[in-house]
């Protein structure tokens, strides 16, 4: 089993709130990654839309529409389900953010590497 990564404090994620973006490797080359809060669920994915490999946030940290109901690349309007990760809309419809498996425990956010994504500093 991989070990825990700290990556914040519960309370810095609001409900459908501002996402904590964070660096991450995959397949050993940077990238970022980010978790937000949506219907009490801590959720976690690549920061790459799946219709072209961009970051998604329109600000760090500023992944939904303004309605607060889908996680919105700003480069092209692909919307996504928060919760599954799921294109709903746009040039990418049916395929999926990659997720990244997080866990909420005593007050504090963890998430955890994979065979493919890593901690910045894995050898």
């Amino acid at each position: 089993m991989p070990e825990p990564q700290p990556l914040c404090a519960s309370a810095q994620l609001a409900e459908r709130g501002d996402a904590v973006v964070f660096d991450v490797l995959e397949y050993r080359r940077p990238a970022r990654a980010f978790a937000l809060r949506f219907e009490g669920r801590v959720v976690a994915y690549l920061n790459r839309c799946m219709h072209t490999p961009v970051e998604m946030d329109w600000q760090e940290g500023k992944f939904l529409d303004m309605d607060r109901e889908y996680i919105l690349c700003s480069i092209h309007g692909a919307a996504y389900e928060p919760l599954s990760g799921r294109c709903v809309g746009g040039p990418c419809t049916g395929a999926r953010l990659i997720p990244i498996d997080v866990q909420e425990r005593d007050g504090q956010v963890y998430w955890y590497p994979s065979r493919d994504i890593q901690p910045p500093f894995a050898d």
